[in-house]
């Protein structure tokens, strides 16, 4: 694989906050990146970096091999998809869309027309009186029209009834499939892209708290409901992220592998086992860290 971008101990600090601290990844080329955390956890902050649109208080940014700041060459190559952004007064969809056509050297008309029809978009309505919906539904046209090589979507969706939220999937699976790029969508609705991504990056409280496949991440953890004292005996020695009970019945939320044999075993008991979802997982894995903070030193 090709690293596209490299991140080292990326901080940022405004006066009485860290958006982020001492941050480390990198991103491969072709491939579907969910950047994933509740809001606030810094995942614009770290995009907004990334594309040269905000700077960082210390450590290094590498964009094909070459700093963004002021760097045409690579900027040219990237597209920031913002879920707050703005437009010059008077401006059209049909203008926004036109000047993206200009800015993005990969830009694919046919597609940004298919999209316009399918999102029903009206092009000649003033930006700032289009509803939130079809605001989010010019960001996304624009974000898979331009097939730039590396493309943030940040909370593309907002605004999008469930139909525009599915085409907007279908329609950026379909476009990947045939060119494929580096794509980093930041969402919390992690259940409806866990399909799409290849790849889990979770940012919480600003620091990276997972940086996994998407297979890797599906078998890490299971849910297990059953008898109090048996529930507990199992997972003796585990790693628990979550529990809850009622009366003499516990849910488990556990790490780690469970064999076929330990299956079985917990079934003859009497005690459920349930996957747990990539939501769930990043939900317990974030309370988690939390509750870890408010007990230290």
């Amino acid at each position: 694989m090709t690293t596209v971008v490299e991140v080292k101990n990326l901080t940022k600090r405004y006066r009485t906050t860290t958006a982020v601290e001492n941050v480390s990844f990198s991103l491969e080329r072709d491939t579907i990146y969910g950047l994933l955390g509740r809001n606030g956890a810094g995942k614009t902050t770290v995009m907004s970096i990334l594309t040269a649109q905000n700077f960082a208080t210390s450590g290094d940014v590498r964009i094909f091999g070459e700093e963004p700041y002021e760097n045409a060459r690579v900027l040219s190559r990237m597209c920031f998809v913002r879920e707050s952004q703005r437009y010059p007064d008077g401006w059209r969809a049909r203008n926004a869309l036109k000047a993206a056509s200009l800015i993005f050297p990969n830009w694919n008309e046919e597609v940004a027309q298919r999209l316009i029809k399918e999102f029903q978009l009206p092009l000649n309505r003033d930006i700032k009186k289009v509803s939130r919906g079809q605001l989010s539904a010019i960001g996304v046209i624009i974000g898979i029209a331009s097939r730039a090589e590396i493309t943030f979507f940040d909370e593309p969706y907002l605004g999008l009834d469930a139909v525009a939220r599915q085409i907007f999937y279908d329609r950026l699976l379909e476009d990947y499939a045939e060119h494929p790029r580096t794509i980093i969508l930041s969402s919390h609705l992690i259940d409806e892209v866990s399909n799409l991504i290849e790849r889990v990056m979770v940012i919480d409280a600003g620091k990276v708290i997972m940086d996994e496949s998407t297979d890797d991440v599906r078998d890490r953890a299971t849910a297990i409901v059953g008898e109090s004292a048996a529930v507990e005996a199992f997972a003796a020695g585990r790693e628990v992220l979550h529990r809850e009970s009622l009366g003499h019945v516990t849910s488990l939320t556990v790490l780690g592998h469970i064999t076929p044999s330990e299956r079985a075993q917990l079934t003859t008991a009497g005690i459920e086992l349930a996957p747990v979802s990539l939501q769930q997982l990043i939900v317990r894995l974030t309370q988690a860290a939390a509750e870890s903070k408010e007990v230290a030193p």
